[in-house]
């Protein structure tokens, strides 16, 4: 089985973020940048598919800057077979222009599954795994939170409110996976000095800049400092008081 994983390089959930000083993007010096979450279940998933059939080939695809050749090597740790980087100096904000660079990358490979993370934690467009099914002509199952595959037909479900949605599709086909679909494993030293080795090709891409921009960047409000009424039952008619006339939620 010959799968795709088409990843992204984001800043880590738990980094504090500094707005630049041209106010439209993050400085990120001293920021540390991972492998999107979403992402490892459809790398994850990838590889379990692989060890499933007990042959294949799971190729690990990203857009972006030199710099998203460490995330790929992060995949290739996991396990992936080879990683590609579009390389393009300045990647688009735009989901349709990530989408088309990928497609054309994706096109006439001859992959049985292509996968995605549901989102990528730093935009979350939710779009372009989609917008990959679209321009390919392939059938598409978004936020898979289970996967079953069998002579050249799967059955993915995928959590909605008040239950769950099952659908059919053929193969080949573009997934993007959701949180519960699996439990990523963790790079164990071999595979991190294996991933050295591994092949990982470089394509400079030129993306257009697209119909997306970033007017501005701004941090949340801070919040009110916090403060005791008091201690014990005796301060429960306070607590009352400040909830009903301060803070208008009674």
């Amino acid at each position: 089985m010959k799968i795709a994983v088409c990843i992204k390089r984001v800043p880590d959930t738990e980094t504090r973020i500094k707005i630049g000083g041209d106010g439209k993007a993050i400085d990120e010096a001293g920021v540390k940048f991972v492998l999107n979450p979403y992402d490892e279940y459809a790398v994850e998933e990838a590889l379990k598919l692989k060890e499933k059939a007990g042959s294949g080939e799971v190729a690990a695809i990203a857009l972006g800057s030199d710099a998203a050749q460490e995330t790929i090597r992060t995949a290739l740790a996991m396990g992936a077979d080879r990683g590609v980087l579009l390389k393009s100096a300045t990647p688009s904000l735009d989901p349709l222009v990530t989408a088309r660079a990928l497609a054309a990358e994706l096109e006439g490979g001859g992959f049985d599954l292509i996968l995605f993370g549901k989102l990528a934690i730093d935009d979350y467009n939710q779009a372009v795994g989609t917008m990959v099914a679209e321009l390919l002509g392939l059938p598409s199952v978004s936020a898979v939170s289970h996967l079953e595959l069998a002579d050249g037909k799967g059955t993915a479900e995928r959590e909605v409110e008040g239950g769950v949605e099952v659908v059919e599709f053929t193969l080949p086909a573009v997934l993007t996976a959701d949180k519960g679909l699996n439990e990523p494993r963790y790079p164990a030293l071999k595979g991190i000095m294996a991933a050295k080795k591994k092949p990982l090709e470089v394509k400079p891409v030129a993306a257009d800049p697209g119909g997306v921009a970033v007017l501005e960047l701004s941090l949340p409000p801070a919040r009110k400092e916090g403060r005791i009424v008091g201690e014990g039952p005796g301060a429960v008619p306070a607590l009352i008081d400040a909830l009903r006339n301060e803070a208008k939620v009674l």
